[in-house]
This record gives structure tokens, sequence and C-alpha cells, in this order.
């Protein structure tokens, strides 16, 4: 269920075990074949499957959909909030939730710059409200085994508008893909310890630009997405997102 969809005496009346998830996500440059919505059209488009194969256990809150994405705005058309701005937000919005006395929430995150502030949302509004489970998802983080299976490009290939982010907007939104202009990978390289993707987490993080990373704005091998492997992504992707809720509920109090 769709939280803004419902009048406010079907939330009070709302199964309060029923987890809700805040989705959050950026508004950034995905090279020049991707939208500047990709990372909120991916976010939504799992909520909206999982919406439909348990519509009555979760509630799908508004997307936060600019988030902290500074390190992006050296390409036009990038949208970015401080990380204390999208905190404050999430933690406004959340205590919302939990007033109205729901025991479980979910941060679904869709952008790898929400990752850092999001855990710390998780740690400090989790202490601060003990009656409440707090949990924070980023899509890739969630199932990597079974990620790693359907990706066909080495390490680094599955980074900033990539192979999987490509994948999945030919499935989401293929009119909003413009194809011609998808390029070649143009990762530049770094310290072997700080190299990483999606699938893939460096030993040691080191900031960089998006624009230092890959002048182009597409880190990874877009080329290699296809509506197939976003079909499988979504699968394996919403098949681990519904674990996790029917977990949360099943042990609610």
């Amino acid at each position: 269920m769709y939280w803004e969809q419902l009048t406010s005496p079907q939330i009070k009346a709302s199964d309060k075990k029923n987890p809700v998830i805040l989705p959050i996500a950026a508004i950034e440059q995905h090279g020049d074949h991707l939208p500047l919505a990709t990372d909120r059209l991916i976010g939504e488009h799992f909520c909206r499957e999982l919406n439909q194969l348990i519509p009555n256990d979760v509630l799908i809150l508004p997307t936060i959909s600019v988030g902290c994405s500074e390190h992006h705005t050296d390409f036009e058309g990038s949208l970015s909030v401080q990380h204390e701005t999208l905190l404050k937000q999430m933690t406004d919005i959340a205590g919302c939730v939990a007033k109205y006395d729901f025991e479980n929430l979910v941060v679904l995150n869709s952008h790898g710059g929400n990752q850092a502030i999001g855990q710390i949302f998780v740690e400090a509004f989790g202490f601060r409200h003990p009656q409440c489970k707090i949990a924070m998802i980023t899509w890739w983080r969630l199932c990597l085994e079974e990620l790693i299976k359907i990706t066909e490009t080495s390490k680094g290939g599955t980074g900033h508008a990539g192979e999987f982010e490509t994948s999945l907007m030919l499935l989401i939104a293929p009119d909003l893909v413009q194809a011609d202009k998808i390029g070649l990978k143009t990762n530049v390289p770094t310290f072997s310890w700080a190299e990483a993707d999606m699938l893939h987490g460096p030993k040691v993080s080191l900031f960089r630009t998006m624009k230092a990373m890959t002048p182009g704005g597409v880190f990874g091998e877009a080329a290699s997405g296809t509506k197939e492997k976003g079909v499988k992504i979504t699968r394996v992707v919403v098949d681990a997102l519904k674990q996790v809720i029917l977990d949360l509920r099943q042990h609610s109090s």
C-alpha cells in the first residue's frame, strides 16, 4: 500500500506491524544516455514490484528524491542537499511514522552517496526509538551473490550508469534511455585498494568526484546493459526485499 493514497482513518487503522518503506534516491547525471531521475525511478520500480507481491504487508512512503550528490555537480543538472539536510528530512519523516505507532521502518536507498548518512540515521534514530526496528537497504548490497551471477562484466563494470542501472532503465523506462549515446567504459584507474563498483567494495574508502572517476559521467560498461538483465535484477532484488519485510513483520511484538 502507498502511504499517500490512504486516508487518515485508514492509516490509523493500519496494522502497525507492517513495515514502512522510506525510499531515498538522487537526481543527478547518469552519463549521456540515462535521465537525471534514474536512481529515483529504480527505487520506485522496486517498491512498485514489491507492492504487487505483498500489498497488505507493507506501506510505502513518498520518495525523498534529491540526495547527497555534491560529487556529481561538475555535471550540469545534478541536484544535491547537504548530508545534514538529508539526515534531518529522514529523521522528521521517520518521527511522524513512529508517532503513529508503526514498529518497523525500512530505508530503501538507490544512490551510493546516501549510504554514509543513511547509516548514521539508522544508528541515531534507532537508539532514540527503541520501540522501532530500523533498517537500511542499499539495493545492490542486498543480494550480492545473486547479482554477481547476473553480471557479464568484470570489476568496474557495474558502477554508476553502467551495466546494471542501464539494464534496469531499459526495463523501467526505455523511452528515457538514449541508446545511441551509450559509450565505451571510461573508468579512470586509481589505487588497487580503492577500486570498486556496485558488486565489489573497496578495501579503503578514497574520495574522488565523479568527474575524476570518469570524464563522461559513466562508471562501468553501459553497453552491456539489456532489458533481460533488468528483469533478472528486479526478480532477485524484490525477492530479497520481500524476505526482509516479511521477517520484520513476523518478528514484531
